[in-house]
This record gives structure tokens, sequence and C-alpha cells, in this order.
């Protein structure tokens, strides 16, 4: 006789990726919170969270989205970005040639299942279908993120003072994902 399988033994689905809805936003909000608790992600807690995380000239944005429907991660794409800049001065291109991905996150209780790297990858597939190259602004406290990226490919171009709507200065590192042509990772 076969033992009976029940629910509670079988494995949880990972989290689906997918794009970002305005009703996505109080979940986002949620997991936003929870990070900037853990990380101190973002720097300076925006004042209108769901305006800061889908703000105006946002080119995209994805979710992961756990089996219960609650938002356990975030990723946007937009044109604003010191490593655009920088990246321009660099190389000699323009900066509409880059798109930044920004507003990135994984809520602390998700992490450990590839999430941030899942996300990143969408957005990093987005930006190279678009034939731009991606770039990212890390604040200088957020020393994980910064490791992840020295460590995956995201090479560094400067270390550049940002000055913040809200009146604060913020020490940024910018970072572009250079791959050769055809590089299909």
């Amino acid at each position: 006789m076969t033992p009976a399988v029940t629910p509670a033994a079988l494995p949880a689905a990972p989290p689906a990726v997918r794009r970002r809805s305005r009703a996505d936003l109080p979940g986002c909000e949620r997991a936003l919170l929870a990070v900037h608790r853990a990380d101190g992600y973002p720097a300076v807690w925006p004042a209108e969270p769901a305006g800061w995380l889908a703000e105006s000239g946002q080119l995209a944005a994805w979710v992961a989205v756990a089996g219960d429907g609650g938002v356990v991660g975030h990723v946007a794409l937009s044109r604003e970005s010191s490593a655009g800049e920088e990246w321009a001065a660099r190389t000699g291109a323009a900066v509409a040639d880059t798109v930044a991905v920004s507003r990135f996150f994984v809520d602390p209780a998700a992490r450990g299942q590839r999430l941030g790297e899942r996300l990143l990858a969408v957005a990093v597939r987005q930006v190279e279908h678009w034939g731009s190259v991606p770039v990212l602004d890390v604040e200088a406290g957020g020393a994980a993120a910064l490791r992840v990226y020295r460590a995956t490919g995201w090479q560094e171009l400067a270390v550049v003072e940002q000055h913040w709507t809200n009146g604060t200065t913020a020490t940024v590192h910018c970072f572009a994902l250079n791959r050769p042509a055809g590089d299909g990772r």
C-alpha cells in the first residue's frame, strides 16, 4: 500500500516572478519595510513608499510573489543613474544607451531561494533586449549588495556623491554589466 501524500509533505512552489501591477504596491511596501529594518535599504525611508517604488519615468518593474500571493521581491528599470553617466563618460557612448536597475530588493524572510538572482536576470534580459547596457548605483552602506555585484561580473565604474531630493548627499558605487555581444547569460 502506498502512503498517502499530504499537502504538508509536498514542497512549496518557488515564488513566481512577473510584471508588477499597481495592485502589488502595498505588498511591495511591506517587503521594502522588512528590508529597510534588516538592511537599511533604502538608506532614507521614503515619505511616499508607493511613489518611490513606482517613480514616474520608470520603464518596467517585476515582483517575486510567494504561493500565498505575498510580494517577496522587487526590481525596476529606469533611465536615471549616476552609473549611466559614468558609463557614457568612460565609453563615449550616450547615456541613453544605458538602463538602470533600481528599487531592487528581496524580503529577508524569503532569502535563500535565489530570488534576487531571478529578479536581476529578468531585468538584465529586458535591458539587453532593448540593446542597452545594464547599469546600477549602490549606496555605499550596502556592503552585501556591493559584494554580490563585484562577484557576479558587474564592473565598478566609479564612486560618486549623489544629491538626493530630500537634501541628503550619499556616496554611491556605480556599476555596469558589460558583456560581449552574444553572451547569453
